[in-house]
């Protein structure tokens, strides 16, 4: 380890005596430092090993180290920083979408800000603000959307004019623009130094590092990772790191049990500059011009400039392995859009001499958002990978969330946003990524408004009647490689119009899903919900009763027919998942979750289930058909259709039976609707969905039946209160923060998973709250709506953010949903937040920096409207599920 220090910084040494390192052909650079190939042999095993010495491998070691794990090897093919990392342009940006992608780029900020100082490596870390260009009025609410969360977080930033983006950077072109956003704490950095610089910390830690050692698989006994194959002989190993970038996909399929990490290359291209005659300050601000789709920055007096073109070049689908990424071609016709945009936005660099036009790969993953976490299918497997061109940016805080999963057992936040989980086998298709790759790279600068969807890889995953509903108008969306739909288009409207109501506004379809609310209150409508994921768990003892007991919050050992909400919690109580049982038989459980927990809960299950082969756990997803029949005619449609009495006292609520509906047999229909609203599902073997689909819309014209989408179910659960997995609900989130104590039994009689974290917060409080909003002052037709991810202010002082939001037919109002936290105003420690606390403030809702009034609620309004007793309103929470 000490030889690898030193071989290290006479490395950093030579790179920071020669700046220009970067244009230098590979032969020079290989001869350019005194190491050897292999001074030292690889150990025959360790608790760890890290393949890929780029970034992200870099900053997983030195996380790791710094958490005590110490016995660790760090395998790279080539040299260390040679891959993606040696291109990166070196920016450090926190003006991300996401609010967890917000806190790994700020955090990586503050880690590179210091780690200099921490290891005496020079990382040329320069503190010098970035401006983000607004063209339209759409992007500018986009940056103040931005800019209103990282305030809250702390992080200086501020909405500018045109006139003060040109004083902070006198080169750029205003005539187009109608503002800008400035955050002066963003950097830059020479990527590969920080990497060289979080690897020197990690040796000096204990970490070893071994270079030109190539990874060929991974072996993985018993569903746990037991070992690494390299070139240069066998270490065996407990956990797996794959940080392999590009190669990330290939090297998961190398193994004989395959993990799935579907991300996929494309050509990226910046061009650098020689010093203007009076060189650039250091300390310019970074320009990102997104609707030039451009980024620029001082690079030694001159600039380097880059963008994301429309029309990229996705590289190496059939699979090609290159040690270091050597410079790629130079393409200036395919560089010539952005060079045009450049020339536009900063017409002083036309006399500019280009020294060099950059062509690096760079990985995109299908939905723009990194990957990390551990493998569904390998315990011990965990990946880091698909920085989406963000890698600098995102290094530090991944590396660091990364090791907290491995050391703990679970991350610090809510990292489900970028949990390889939320992939399943169907996003790994090569012609897939190829497709959706050139998708979103262009994607990266497009103005996203809420509620856009992506156009390729669709069509994937369909119910069976998909052309039956298509016909009739449907408007689709995707969830999980699955179709669903958003609304129908009645007959007679301006189709291509809908489809361009992109708006930050009230959108086009408002009155549509009006009218399907509407349907859904005083007839009955259809959804399609065969998206959700399904499980049948059965045993031939008490074995499947036993387990779930133990996995799952509620008491489950309930009469036959009977269905349980219950929450899969963590051991902090929080919701791995949110699902409905329903008790098939004394030994056989039927299972519903959100469409995304495919892969999620299937691994939770099959990790935490005992080994029994009398147990058996099946996915049943594809194999039914699921009809959401919403509203008060739905008991007089299925009555009618089964020649059975559906009534409260025939079939009470949350109630399971198999039932024959018009001529099929073995359907299973559910007292539930997952909107609050009286109705039933119906789960359909498919091959009689298409019947089924057929008689209960026969069955239901005379009660007025129309289709209706999960826009309209949305606004249902949301003025219902009802919270949904994965938005507002999550692994950080409990029972008892959500007001749902009633879906807990904590005496039923065993332990069950999460227990004691619940038990303590009955004693102790809780230090946030669900919280409903009702918007007062807000005029839906003029202002900006709200959708999720609003700062939500008490009194003026800032307390937590909104999870979802919808329009409130009933209410003819905006409500939002989120969770409000309570501080300490000296130290900002959390308090507990009682009942009293959320009923004596005066609230507002910040929407792209204006603030709304609200009025907040711990209960649903609608209950005052119907006047039902508490006990009813229990018992009809259907949860929504997204």
């Amino acid at each position: 380890a000490a030889g690898m220090f030193l071989r290290l910084l006479s490395d950093i040494q030579w790179r920071a005596a020669n700046p220009k390192w970067r244009g230098m052909s590979s032969s020079r650079r290989r001869t350019s430092t005194t190491a050897e190939p292999h001074p030292v042999s690889l150990p025959a095993q360790a608790q760890v090993v890290i393949c890929g010495g780029g970034i992200t491998g870099t900053s997983v070691a030195y996380h790791l180290s710094k958490m005590g794990w110490k016995d660790i090897v760090l395998l790279e093919q080539g040299r260390l920083a040679a891959g993606t990392t040696r291109f990166c342009a070196g920016i450090v940006s926190t003006a991300r979408p996401l609010s967890i992608e917000r806190k790994m780029a700020h955090y990586s900020n503050k880690l590179y800000e210091q780690l200099e100082q921490e290891t005496g490596v020079p990382t040329g870390y320069t503190k010098t603000g970035s401006i983000s260009l607004a063209q339209t009025q759409d992007r500018l609410i986009s940056l103040k959307r931005i800019a209103s969360s990282l305030n809250v977080m702390g992080i200086p930033c501020e909405i500018i004019t045109p006139k003060q983006a040109v004083q902070l950077h006198p080169l750029i072109n205003i005539h187009d623009l109608v503002g800008a956003m400035y955050v002066p704490e963003d950097a830059l950095v020479t990527s590969a130094s920080v990497s060289l610089a979080l690897a020197t910390a990690a040796s000096r830690n204990g970490v070893q590092i071994h270079e030109r050692t190539s990874v060929s698989h991974v072996t993985v006994q018993k569903g746990h990772v037991t070992g690494v194959e390299t070139d240069r002989g066998r270490i065996q190993c407990q956990y797996f790191v794959n940080c392999a970038g590009q190669w990330a996909y290939e090297l998961g399929h190398s193994g004989e049990e395959p993990v799935h990490i579907p991300l996929h290359a494309c050509e990226h291209f910046y061009l650098l500059t020689h010093p203007l005659t009076e060189p650039l300050s250091s300390s310019l601000p970074t320009v990102v011009d997104p609707d030039g789709r451009i980024y620029v920055r001082n690079w030694q007096g001159g600039i380097l400039s880059g963008g994301f073109e429309k029309n990229p070049k996705p590289l190496f689908t059939e699979g090609r392995n290159q040690l270091e990424i050597q410079n790629l071609q130079e393409d200036w016709d395919h560089f010539g859009p952005l060079l045009s945009a450049l020339l536009r936005r900063m017409p002083g660099l036309e006399a500019l001499q280009i020294m060099q036009l950059v062509n690096c790969p760079e990985s995109f993953t299908p939905d723009m958002r990194c990957i990390m976490g551990e493998s569904p299918t390998a315990r011990g497997y965990f990946v880091l990978a698909g920085m989406n061109s963000a890698g600098i940016s995102y290094g530090g805080g991944a590396g660091k969330y990364l090791a907290e999963w491995m050391v703990n057992g679970y991350p610090s936040e809510n990292v489900w946003p970028l949990d390889l989980k939320r992939f399943g086998t169907l996003q790994s298709s090569r012609t897939f990524l190829r497709h959706r790759v050139m998708e979103v790279m262009p994607l990266m600068c497009d103005l996203k408004v809420p509620r856009w969807d992506f156009q390729t890889g669709r069509q994937l995953r369909t119910s069976p009647l998909y052309d039956r509903l298509d016909a009739q108008g449907a408007r689709w969306m995707e969830k999980h490689g699955f179709e669903r739909v958003k609304y129908f288009v009645p007959p007679g409207k301006d189709l291509l119009d809908l489809d361009h109501s992109k708006t930050f506004y009230k959108p086009d379809w408002f009155d549509i899903v009006g009218a399907e609310v509407k349907c859904c209150k005083e007839a009955v409508c259809v959804i399609d919900m065969s998206s959700f994921t399904k499980f049948e768990i059965s045993s031939t003892g008490d074995q499947a009763l036993e387990s779930l007991q133990y996995l799952f919050s509620n008491d489950l050992d309930v009469p036959v027919g009977h269905v349980v909400h219950t929450g899969m919690l963590n051991e902090k109580g929080g919701y791995e998942n949110d699902c409905s049982i329903a008790r098939l038989s004394k030994r056989s459980f039927f299972m519903i979750s959100p469409t995304d927990q495919q892969v999620h809960c299937w691994a939770w299950l099959k990790n935490r289930l005992p080994n029994d082969s009398n147990l058996t756990v099946e996915d049943v997803t594809w194999k039914y058909t699921a009809l959401n029949l919403i509203g008060p005619r739905a008991v007089d449609v299925l009555s009618e259709l089964s020649y059975a009495p559906m009534t409260a006292e025939h079939f009470p609520s949350l109630f399971c039976k198999e039932m024959s509906v018009g001529y099929a047999n073995g359907i299973r229909v559910m007292s539930i609707t997952h909107t609050g609203e009286p109705g039933f599902v119906l789960y359909i073997p498919i091959e009689y969905a298409l019947h089924v689909y057929n008689e209960v819309m026969n069955m239901g014209q005379k009660y007025g039946i129309r289709n209706a989408g999960y826009y309209a179910l949305r606004s249902l659960r949301i003025e219902k209160f009802f919270a949904f997995w994965g938005q507002d609900l999550d692994a950080f989130t409990t029972p008892m923060e959500c007001g749902r104590e009633f879906q807990v039994k904590l005496e039923k009689g065993m332990e069950f998973v999460g227990q004691e974290a619940l038990l303590e917060q009955k004693q102790n409080g809780v230090y946030k709250r669900f919280t409903m909003f009702i918007l007062e002052d807000h005029d839906t037709d003029m202002d900006l709506w709200p959708w999720w991810g609003e700062p939500i202010f008490r009194n003026g002082r800032y307390v937590g953010k909104t999870t979802s939001s919808a329009y409130s037919y009933t209410l003819e109002r905006h409500v939002c949903l989120g969770f409000v936290h309570n501080f300490d105003e000296k130290t900002g420690e959390g308090l507990v937040v009682t009942t009293d606390f959320i009923n004596q403030g005066e609230y507002e809702i910040d929407i792209a920096g204006q603030r709304f009034q609200a009025k907040a609620k711990l209960y649903p309004f609608s209950s005052l409207f119907t006047q039902r007793r508490r006990k009813d309103e229990v018992e009809l929470s259907g949860y929504q599920r997204e």
